[in-house]
């Protein structure tokens, strides 16, 4: 059976499990909010952790901290960063819209660790208080923000940035290997003029490639840190250095430039950046959705359907049909693309909860946000590593499509006006001949001009 101690906040005593490093704030919050069972993602609760860690050293700096309790706050910090306890974050999503649960989880489960270093022990002597020495000079109001932006800065440039240039680098890959495939292009389903297959896998590549300069165009704003306004942006009880050091920290230990908002009001008071960045998410989600049904069409059949490329087998396709075989990725992607609607969706709306000093619906903004990005990355770098590394074309099938399309008549409009070549397209429809065979026997041009045309 599970063991209790009673711990207290400034609203009285409550009885946390005897394994929890949290306390008296977030058992109420889980007891409060027994909504939907998910809480914000590690990658959250990780930059959390980096922002109190850098808070207790400044402090410790200006001289505001001591040393030791610093230093037991930023060594406990430092193993949610390395990925330690992460099982202590149980405060579901869906609260307190300035996500205040959350940040009472960290302190409290920092203060409990850092007591633990200190004494030896979890409770009894607690020189070290969750609002007092983690949270000072800090609010949720600013902290919360800080977070959503240094999190989303990091899993941009550590994943969803390398498996797009991943992804456009086999996609420019293939379009030089298939250069020299000539097949039929279509516009509204229909036949319409050759191309080459090259053209199509080097038009998806120019796709992902604006889609990295979206999201690289938003950096400069989600670059941006809310820290040092504290509970309205005022910045009441904070040192006048403590936002721009701690800041500092930070930028020195991920490697990103970050700097502090230009504007504290207006960092705590919307997301309009965090609106922006879901925006691009969705271009990309959108760019993806294109990409993965060409493929799918195009590689169609593999008798029955178009065929004019073939993807990677990488899994039976049918519990009933034997040696069938589905697009698999293709279609991952395009599930993937459809969270991230979605997701941009609630961005949206939860960007539009800033309601004076303060957006109330930062916890559900975090999820969506980060969920969008970490999706997104695995996606493209599995659609780069299982699927189009290994794309194939079928040059006879192209070129058999090409002989057999109408819209080839389109190179005689120069020699015999749009008319003359409506109607051998009408005669060809009629007969069943193709094109070429159609013009020939019409005399409208000579050999050579036909074979030019059409070879």
């Amino acid at each position: 059976m599970t063991q209790y101690r009673e711990t207290k906040d400034s609203m009285g005593v409550v009885r946390v499990p005897e394994y929890a490093y949290y306390g008296a704030q977030t058992q109420r919050a889980v007891d409060n909010f027994p909504i939907s069972g998910l809480p914000l993602p590690p990658t959250f609760i990780r930059a959390l952790a980096m922002v109190k860690k850098a808070a207790a050293e400044v402090n410790a700096a200006l001289g505001l901290l001591d040393t030791a309790a610093a230093e037991a706050i930023a060594q406990a910090a430092e193993e949610i960063i390395q990925g330690q306890r992460l099982d202590q974050f149980v405060v579901d999503v869906f609260q307190t819209g300035s996500g205040t649960s959350t940040n009472m989880n960290m302190n409290e489960v920092l203060a409990c660790r850092a007591n633990e270093i200190l004494t030896g022990e979890k409770s009894g002597r607690s020189p070290v208080h969750p609002n007092d020495h983690v949270n000072q000079g800090q609010s949720s109001n600013d902290v919360i923000p800080t977070t959503i932006h240094l999190a989303a800065c990091m899993q941009l440039r550590r994943h969803l940035e390398p498996a797009l240039a991943q992804l456009e680098a086999e996609l420019t890959r293939q379009a030089g290997l298939l250069s020299a495939v000539r097949k039929i292009g279509r516009t509204h389903l229909q036949d319409a003029v050759p191309i080459m297959l090259g053209d199509e896998f080097g038009a998806y590549a120019r796709q992902i490639e604006l889609a990295r300069e979206r999201l690289q165009a938003v950096e400069p704003r989600l670059l941006e840190l809310a820290l040092g306004g504290t509970a309205v942006g005022s910045g009441l009880n904070t040192h006048p250095e403590f936002a721009a050091q701690t800041i500092q920290r930070l930028a020195a230990s991920t490697g990103i430039p970050l700097r502090e908002a230009a504007n504290h009001f207006q960092a705590q008071a919307a997301q309009d950046t965090a609106v922006e960045l879901s925006g691009a998410l969705k271009a990309l989600a959108v760019a993806l959705v294109k990409i993965a049904n060409d493929l799918r069409w195009l590689a169609s059949g593999p008798r029955c359907g178009l065929g004019e490329i073939n993807l990677p087998s990488l899994q039976p396709g049918s519990s009933i049909m034997p040696g069938k075989v589905n697009p698999v990725i293709p279609e991952m992607l395009i599930q993937v693309a459809a969270q991230v609607v979605g997701n941009d969706a609630t961005i949206t709306m939860a960007g539009t909860g800033g309601n004076f000093e303060l957006n109330v619906m930062l916890p559900v903004i975090a999820f969506n946000l980060l969920q969008s990005i970490e999706l997104l990355s695995n996606a493209c770098r599995a659609a780069a590593e299982k699927c189009v590394r290994d794309i194939s074309a079928n040059p006879d099938r192209c070129a058999a499509y090409i002989e057999q399309s109408l819209a080839l008549v389109t190179g005689f409009v120069p020699h015999i006006g749009y008319d003359r070549a409506a109607e051998l397209a009408y005669e060809a429809h009629r007969s069943g001949r193709t094109v070429r065979e159609v013009a020939r026997a019409s005399k409208l041009l000579d050999e050579k001009t036909l074979s030019d045309v059409l070879d």
